[in-house]
């Protein structure tokens, strides 16, 4: 059973981690997306370097296994607060898009309290 368990914690940092590493990638290619939504907030379009690198690294970090239970924790938060460049009531893609943040921060929260497991890289 204990194996089983390693499998699902594999597959499931690996899943949320292709997550992260899919953002990073669509702010590397379609930075302009990304630029609107934060100036939709008031926000320096310049952030999405930062945002790009952050989900760069927590996704690497999390496929591999590394400081799985801080960097998932501070993703539950990236994703809470993310959340709100998508509190559009109006539009339902939106309102999708806010709620699949909020459970991919409960996922991370399960995931920090879980940890990586024993198929993972140590620090």
């Amino acid at each position: 059973m204990r194996d089983l368990d390693d499998a699902a914690l594999l597959v499931g940092r690996v899943l949320i981690a292709a997550l992260f590493l899919a953002g990073a990638v669509q702010k590397a290619l379609l930075p302009g997306d990304t630029q609107v939504l934060l100036a939709t907030q008031g926000l320096p379009a310049v952030l999405v370097w930062p945002a790009l690198a952050a989900n760069l690294a927590a996704g690497v970090m999390l496929a591999l296994g590394l400081w799985v239970r801080p960097v998932a924790v501070l993703l539950a938060f990236y994703c809470g607060a993310t959340s709100f460049f998508h509190l559009i009531p109006e539009d339902p893609w939106q309102m999708s898009i806010f709620v699949k943040n909020w459970a991919i921060a409960g996922g991370c929260l399960t995931l920090a309290v879980a940890g990586p497991g024993r198929w993972a890289l140590r620090p």
